[in-house]
């Protein structure tokens, strides 16, 4: 019996795993360059090669790393749910990865308050995942035929990102984020919908 084992990540996918754990866990001012190198197992010399600053990274970081955030909150394709369901599997799946245990928040939102410049390459980058969520639950909510979906949208992406915060605070979340939801929800969309 033979095994074979997975060639090793490149250096600079290697940096930006790392890059992922240590900026999500510890904070993007927190961990400095050496660390990093460290971390991933490269020469600060490699890490300059594939990136030309820290900002590029964290940029690079949250644009690799942001797909498979979102992918974990979004129903995919026509799954059979309706809208409201959509909806609030978001909010059943922040649960989920708020009990996981080693959830800190979203990445998205902490990386953009930690460096508390909206033009920031990073910032750009937060500010397009959350506009994917709010145009989910913007998608939804015209499904379903709300009065006002893009209002609905971002009281749905406020609470999401209260209950997130709250999450990274006192661990999980609580059952009243999905209770909100469905507040939310079924006074902006009537029965009949």
């Amino acid at each position: 019996m033979t095994t074979t084992t997975a060639p090793r990540p490149k250096p600079r996918e290697r940096v930006l795993d790392a890059a992922a754990r240590l900026f999500i866990r510890e904070g993007v001012h927190a961990v400095g360059v050496d660390r990093l190198a460290l971390e991933a197992q490269v020469s600060k010399r490699s890490i300059y090669q594939h990136f030309e600053s820290k900002d590029a990274i964290v940029a690079e970081m949250l644009t690799e790393y942001g797909p498979r955030v979102v992918a974990g909150y979004f129903s995919q394709g026509d799954d059979g749910r309706t809208p409201r369901e959509r909806t609030l599997h978001v909010y059943d799946a922040l649960h989920r990865a708020a009990e996981a245990g080693d959830y800190f928040g979203c990445p998205f939102v902490n990386v953009a308050t930690e460096l508390r410049d909206r033009e920031h390459p990073a910032a750009q980058v937060a500010q397009h995942f959350k506009g994917e969520l709010t145009a989910y639950f913007q998608r939804q909510a015209e499904a379903a035929g709300a009065a006002s979906p893009h209002v609905l949208a971002v009281q749905l992406t406020l609470l999401f990102d209260g209950a997130s915060a709250s999450a990274a605070l006192c661990g999980g979340t609580p059952l009243a984020a999905r209770l909100a939801a469905e507040t939310l929800w079924d006074a902006a969309v009537s029965p009949s919908r």
